[in-house]
């Protein structure tokens, strides 16, 4: 092959790449665009224990209107760890005087230093002298380190550590994290019981969101999922309209569903359930109904994990959904 061939491959290439980075990434086929969407409560920000449906637990949220966690919320021995770690300010103290007592030690050891026992008694006044000044500051900063109390003799403030509290419980939950809060979730995953009957309205949930989403009825979403949810999935149909698309979705079938989280907070009722369930998932123009994602004919199988929010003795109502990891 010809050096002239290789290059005009190579500029083929090129071409074909760039077009590729031009053309817009479209958006998983089905609602949410397979993207963990919604809140949980104070559970937003932990992951759901696993069940036998979604053994590897959920995705963790992309978009929710929970707040994300403070910045300062930290760990029980973050404090600690932080004071035990040399800061800056000591470690250029410490620097310092070592080098100057290196640096006379070396003078003196070389004959140009000190001068004999006057020049001895000199620099060890200027090491204790450095002594001195390193130990003020080292107690200075110190002091600036530790947290200061309200008030003299007051306890350290625990309103974060209260759980009785709903945003202080988020805190929690946010400051654990990862593994921690995987072990928080499972230790006390199914804080109460469901009926038969809300597994049933799970089911009928789980379709006639997909139905209302398909047919872009966002008055019908409006009903059955939260305002935050109906607010997602109106995003969602008007983005894919912009595009001249539209997400048809049809034959929705419940393969196996567990629960995996139930608890109470704040007047309310919460419920995680796992789902694998096959659809007719496809994203399709509206002028001509040509398949652009998924497919019209051949269902596919999808795993998720729906929590579901009731008020006491209210209906149950879409919260949040996340697909499984």
């Amino acid at each position: 092959m010809s050096l002239i061939s290789l290059a005009r491959r190579g500029r083929i290439v090129t071409l074909l790449a760039g077009a590729l980075l031009l053309v817009p990434v479209l958006a998983e086929a089905r609602p949410g665009g397979g993207k963990g969407f919604g809140s949980r409560g104070s559970r937003t920000t932990q992951q759901v224990a696993p069940t036998q449906t979604a053994p590897t637990g959920a995705a963790p949220m992309q978009r929710t209107a929970t707040p994300a966690p403070s910045p300062s919320a930290a760990a029980p021995g973050a404090a600690a760890a932080q004071a035990a770690r040399p800061s800056f300010a000591r470690n250029m103290m410490m620097g310092i005087g070592a080098g100057l007592l290196g640096a006379g030690l070396f003078g003196l050891l070389s004959g140009a230093g000190f001068g004999g026992l006057a020049g001895m008694l000199g620099m060890l006044f200027q090491v204790a002298l450095i002594g001195g000044l390193i130990w003020l500051a080292l107690r200075f900063f110190r002091r600036r380190s530790q947290p200061q109390l309200a008030s003299a003799g007051a306890p350290l403030g625990r309103e974060p550590y209260q759980p009785e509290q709903p945003q202080a419980a988020q805190r929690v939950g946010a400051m654990m994290g990862g593994a921690g809060a995987a072990t928080a979730a499972s230790a006390k995953p199914v804080e109460f019981e469901l009926a038969g009957a809300d597994y049933a309205n799970f089911e009928r949930l789980l379709g006639d969101v997909q139905l209302a989403y398909s047919n872009e009825d966002n008055a019908t979403l409006r009903q059955l999922a939260t305002p935050e949810m109906a607010g997602y999935f109106a995003e969602d149909i008007a983005e894919n309209a912009g595009k001249g698309l539209v997400d048809r979705v049809a034959d929705v079938k419940l393969l196996q569903g567990d629960l995996a989280e139930s608890w109470r907070e704040a007047g309310f009722e919460y419920a995680t359930v796992a789902m694998r369930f096959s659809s007719l998932n496809a994203l399709v123009e509206r002028e001509g109904g040509r398949v652009v994602e998924g497919h019209a004919t051949i269902p596919r199988e999808v795993t998720e994990l729906w929590t579901f929010v009731r008020p006491r003795g209210g209906a149950w109502q879409v919260s949040a959904i996340q697909p499984a990891e």
